[in-house]
């Protein structure tokens, strides 16, 4: 089993790029993938998207990028030289008109808007190429995480099915007395109804018929082929939503017995199959 949530961080460093990629996922019955990538790079978004929706099959995930390009050439700088001049010119006028000797320093120009732009932005040509690996390194620390949650969640899952097998044999126990208990009722009935005239072959038919409507072993012959087949679905990948449907049909199964029976022994004992039932599926909802 797997978890639904997990968390990953790991640093990007190289090709003139330095940057952090996050990995979150929470419960969700769907898959739903959010990507944020800085503006310059969201051209790589279907990338990201394919390789997520690849390895993942429900619940909803964040991958967050935090890129800058940290090294520069020459090509990335832009110098506007008109606008300087034009903005010497009149800062020159001003210092003038206000009679000071003042004159505009290169370091007071270049601090206004439009003078000296830097490129920054990020090749995106070339940028899945360099992040990949980083986001393949990421995603297995991300694994790790679910896995780890997973393996706790498994336990807590499988402790309470074998409280649900421990109950169902105590229910099974007390099957044989739940028949007599109904054989003894209709006799007594009779009994009751008729006195001392009373056809025995008519007590018997009515004891069959009330024991083929009233009797548990089917249920519990099912509960058993439930329990066998959610220990193999566990074992497979992406067993959540089989196991939570497979959590239904015993809980059928158990309202059933409950419905039937005459015993406060198997009341008690289903009262703890459904509290059983519930835990597992309050688990459930953060497998996989």
């Amino acid at each position: 089993m797997k978890s639904m949530t997990g968390f990953a961080h790991h640093p990007i460093s190289g090709h003139g790029i330095q940057g952090t990629i996050t990995l979150k996922s929470y419960n969700n019955r769907f898959l739903d993938i959010a990507v944020s990538l800085p503006p310059s790079a969201s051209g790589i978004e279907p990338h990201v998207r394919d390789f997520l929706g690849s390895r993942i099959a429900r619940g909803k995930i964040e991958c967050t990028f935090k890129l800058k390009k940290v090294e520069t050439s020459i090509e990335d700088i832009e110098l506007h030289f008109q606008s300087a001049k034009m903005l010497s010119e009149q800062l020159r006028n001003l210092a003038e008109a206000c009679r000071l000797e003042d004159r505009p320093s290169l370091d007071m120009l270049t601090r206004f808007p439009g003078i000296v732009e830097m490129n920054m932005d990020i090749d995106e040509a070339s940028l899945w190429q360099i992040l990949s690996p980083a986001l393949e390194e990421t995603w297995r620390e991300f694994e790790e995480s679910r896995v780890r949650e997973g393996l706790a969640t498994e336990a807590n899952i499988m402790s309470q099915l074998e409280r649900l097998q421990t109950k169902l044999a105590e229910i099974e126990a007390k099957a044989d007395a739940l028949e007599q208990l109904i054989h003894d009722q209709i006799v007594g009935r009779f009994k009751e109804l008729l006195v001392e005239q009373y056809d025995e072959s008519r007590v018997l038919q009515e004891v069959a018929v009330q024991l083929v409507r009233l009797t548990i072993n089917e249920e519990i012959e099912r509960l058993k082929s439930h329990f066998e087949a959610f220990r193999l679905i566990s074992t497979q990948p992406c067993c959540g939503k089989k196991l939570d449907f497979l959590c239904q049909e015993m809980n059928r199964e158990v309202n059933t017995i409950g419905s039937k029976n005459m015993l406060v022994t198997i009341s008690h004992a289903v009262v703890d199959m459904k509290d059983a039932l519930e835990n597992i599926r309050e688990q459930l909802r953060n497998v996989e």
